[in-house]
């Protein structure tokens, strides 16, 4: 099957947002929970590592699945290829 260029150009776009999307994955699961200890501040009156461990990580990690989701809608949309609701 030949690729239209429509479909190259949705394709770089959701490997673009993915990547960038689990780039931020990769910085909250990993990189801040490396450096809790050394975050010593307060963040809504907690410890900010015990904020992070405890809620931060899955708010960020519920924004990541929510913006994908209306990203990915958005550009179906764009490129005709969105599903249609039936009644």
């Amino acid at each position: 099957m030949e690729l239209t260029e429509s479909h190259r150009a949705y394709w770089q776009k959701n490997l673009n947002i993915t990547s960038v999307l689990l780039a931020i994955w990769f910085v909250v699961t990993f990189v801040v929970s490396f450096y809790a200890r050394e975050l010593n501040f307060n963040f809504f009156g907690w410890p900010f590592s015990f904020w992070m461990a405890a809620q931060g990580s899955l708010v960020v990690y519920v924004i990541i699945i929510w913006y994908y989701a209306h990203y990915m809608n958005k550009l179906d949309q764009e490129h005709g290829v969105a599903e249609v609701e039936e009644d």
